[in-house]
């Protein structure tokens, strides 16, 4: 089954190929992000026209790249949620039009559901179950992942997302749009515990996570920072510091609370999916997580035991069509295609989850 997945639920035009026989066969993306930057953020207007503009060509260029026609399309997939209103309906019209046009069903795609199967695009995928860490600007949620459809919340951030939290203080430190992976890369020169900031939420004994408060204490050591100097400016090695110390914090409590998901669930296996799953630290630290799992009765005390963590490629970390197609192609194998024009930008995650 040949499946056509169309992403547009942000600043990102997403279309891919995926078919069941033979992987992925065409994926291309266009990102907004030059357009957007010189207004410091995401203009939901000036996205959903850019949709339009883009979803057409992008469609042609994957057909021309797979080989294949319209007529040889089995069903379209679309992000119906969550999102920009107008940039899910750009998505939405094309794909429905499409799918009436050719006369083949159309599938609506939860956007985290993409992100959360997307490591099973990699050539070593993992297998389940498994716990999943989503992991964006919009997102950062713990799910208990037993099958296609079968997700279980386990905790998630009470207020700012990670992904969030870094662009909101990369925007504090003076960085230009979007400042989250700058900051990333100005950690790798920040000097270690040159800063030490708060880790919210580590010891709460469950899954719930916070990052605005680590946020705000970023905000005072700026502050503190320029009353020092006398100058608004900060400075290179001070700002590469700060990155420093705010990415390990966030890196931190997203591997503690990690350890206590899998020791609930106790899965041995770990997927990280989400833009910020791109970011060097968070990968470098959780690819050699371990975890202490209880022992069994009349076994000797348990060990440190290596976790199986698995990643997304890079291409497919950021929103893409190629997790909605083969979510899509998924949710078809399973006979879970339905018709649906309709988009639903705060599409609540409870409603393709069972609640923990």
């Amino acid at each position: 089954m040949l499946v056509l997945g169309i992403e547009s639920s942000c600043d990102e035009t997403g279309v891919a190929l995926y078919d069941t026989e033979r992987g992925l066969l065409a994926h291309h993306l266009h990102t907004q992000m030059a357009m957007h930057a010189e207004y410091g953020g995401v203009v939901p207007e000036l996205a959903s026209r850019d949709h339009i503009r883009r979803v057409v060509p992008l469609t042609q260029g994957c057909l021309k790249e797979a080989g294949v026609g319209y007529a040889d399309i089995d069903a379209v997939a679309f992000t119906q949620g969550p999102g920009l209103g107008g940039a899910l309906l750009a998505g939405s019209g094309f794909a429905n039009a499409l799918a009436f046009a050719i006369g083949k069903p159309v599938i609506p795609i939860h956007h985290l559901e993409g992100h959360l199967l997307s490591p099973l695009l990699a050539d070593d995928k993992p297998e389940f179950p498994f716990v999943a860490l989503l992991v964006s600007g919009g997102h950062t949620q713990f799910m208990a992942v037993r099958g296609i459809g079968d997700y279980t919340l386990l905790g998630e951030s009470v207020d700012d997302a990670a992904g969030e939290a870094f662009d909101k203080t990369a925007k504090l430190l003076g960085l230009p749009y979007p400042g989250g992976a700058k900051l990333s890369e100005l950690a790798k020169l920040g000097t270690p515990d040159a800063f030490t900031f708060p880790r919210p939420m580590l010891h709460s004994h469950d899954l719930q996570m916070s990052f605005s408060g680590l946020k705000t204490a970023v905000l005072t050591a700026v502050e503190k920072v320029r009353a020092e100097t006398g100058s608004d400016e900060i400075p290179e090695q001070t700002r590469n510091d700060i990155c420093r110390a705010f990415q390990d914090a966030v890196v931190d409590v997203l591997a503690a609370k990690a350890k206590k998901a899998l020791l609930d669930t106790g899965f041995r296996t770990l997927v990280v999916a989400g833009g910020v799953g791109a970011n060097w630290k968070l990968r470098d630290e959780f690819s050699r997580l371990t975890v202490k799992m209880p022992s069994e009765k009349g076994k000797p005390k348990p060990q440190e035991e290596k976790i199986n963590v698995y990643f997304p490629p890079m291409a497919y970390c950021t929103d893409n069509g190629a997790m909605i197609a083969f979510a899509g192609a998924m949710r078809l194998a399973e006979r879970q295609a339905v018709g649906a024009f309709n988009v639903k930008p705060r599409w609540p995650l409870s409603d393709i989850v069972k609640q923990g």
